[in-house]
């Protein structure tokens, strides 16, 4: 295969796989938030306190991710709110990412911002509703 395939065809595809892993996995702390699944030790958060707002953002910023609709200016907010989530629940634990659990939310925000800048790749809404 040749790298001028990689680019062209490929790496739009694999702009969406990334999009629409990340969504789903980042989705799942959203659920795990507001509806309780997965089981988790943790009770549900208090309605509009800031693990609640995280929640809303999460379930329905990740649903809009996984779907590639708003893509851009959904992956902005959700990049915002994983730098937001570090420095508030993560780094006053520790400098270190890997000591303060907070490497997850580090490497969200940047693929998140990766994507507001890539677009939603070759499989997405977006891409659909503007060839229409």
């Amino acid at each position: 295969m040749k790298t001028t395939q990689l680019e062209s065809v490929w790496a739009p595809r694999l702009l969406s796989v990334l999009r629409i892993v990340a969504a789903l996995i980042f989705m799942a702390h959203g659920t795990q938030k507001l509806l309780g699944f997965p089981a988790s030790p943790n009770p549900a958060p208090a309605a509009f306190s800031l693990p609640w707002i995280a929640g809303v953002l999460e379930l329905f910023g990740g649903a809009l991710l996984i779907v590639g609709l708003f893509t851009r200016p959904v992956a902005f907010v959700l990049s915002g709110l994983m730098a937001a989530a570090y420095w508030i629940a993560h780094a006053p634990r520790s400098f270190y990412p890997v000591l303060n659990g907070g490497d997850a939310a580090i490497l969200y925000c940047f693929v998140f911002l990766y994507i507001v800048a890539a677009g939603g790749g070759a499989w997405s809404l977006d891409r659909l509703l503007r060839r229409s």
